[in-house]
């Protein structure tokens, strides 16, 4: 009897093993050449699928891939049989690069440095989409104006189109500068950040929307009524000027989704879920 009992948690045992080896197996980490250097990466991959669709997924500013609302909408998207490749910036999280040298252009180059990386290396996906949450947001919705219809669909979360209004008006976060004549860098969140003035410069003259408008895909736009970073009018602006979009304005929900990650996480997955698996 004891003899069996033993047999019997060793089977488990190893059945565990296997379920954690497997689990670990979905994520895998990456460093991929963007354009100010590696990018680091995160590749999730549903478990058991030989082909799969994939999302490339963007953070903000002064973020990165680990920002819970991103994870939990590359969660999301494994569970709906969707893999996701979610990076940080140049000058961002564990990428290479200074902070002060990144720009939005920069960053749309570094989307473009993933999106060649998939189609080169990962013979296994179908179709490609993106999503971006804030600055990450206004990149994506640019780069994929620019790609066009090699992106599938796009989900834009609280998409930060201000950022060219805030260059302007000579105002980002906490600190005020010369707009006409900005400083080589700005000191921003009490110093913990130095924005660059090549950034500025180039916030300011920022083709944002006539860009993204070249996009005729499917786009998925959330964003909250308690937004005082990026106000939802921007969102607004956004679903003016796509021919297929959908808009979602959550009342209270702020800047980052905060207490309702999970919840804005869902709305993009089943988005794509959607349109990519119909």
């Amino acid at each position: 009897m004891l003899k069996r009992v033993l047999i019997a948690l060793m089977i488990m045992c190893v059945a565990l093993a296997s379920c954690a080896t497997c689990a670990m197996a979905a994520e895998k980490a990456l460093m991929i050449d963007g354009d100010h250097g590696k990018l680091a990466a995160i590749l999730q991959i549903p478990d058991g699928k030989d082909n799969f669709d994939i999302v490339i997924i963007c953070h903000g500013f002064t973020s990165q891939k680990e920002f819970k609302l991103l994870k939990d909408l590359a969660d999301d998207l494994e569970d709906d049989g969707i893999a996701s490749l979610r990076f940080d910036f140049n000058g961002h999280g564990a990428s290479d690069g200074d902070f002060q040298d990144m720009t939005v252009l920069n960053e749309i180059s570094d989307v473009k440095k993933i999106y060649e990386y998939i189609k080169l290396n990962l013979k296994q996906v179908n179709q490609i989409a993106l999503a971006g949450h804030s600055q990450g947001g206004v990149v994506a919705s640019m780069a994929a104006g620019e790609l066009g219809d090699d992106i599938k669909a796009l989900a834009l979360l609280a998409p930060a189109a201000v950022l060219r209004d805030d260059a302007i008006r000579g105002n980002l976060f906490d600190a005020k500068f010369n707009s006409l004549n900005p400083p080589e860098f700005v000191a921003i969140m009490g110093g913990k950040f130095k924005v660059g003035k090549d950034y500025i410069l180039t916030a300011q003259t920022l083709p944002i929307y006539e860009t993204a408008r070249k996009f005729k895909n499917p786009v998925c736009l959330i964003h909250g009524t308690g937004d005082v970073i990026v106000p939802y009018t921007y969102s607004l602006r956004y679903h003016e000027i796509y021919s297929k979009s959908e808009l979602n304005i959550i009342q209270g929900w702020n800047h980052g989704f905060n207490n309702h990650e999970a919840e804005a996480a869902k709305i993009a997955a089943d988005f794509f879920k959607k349109i990519l698996l119909k």
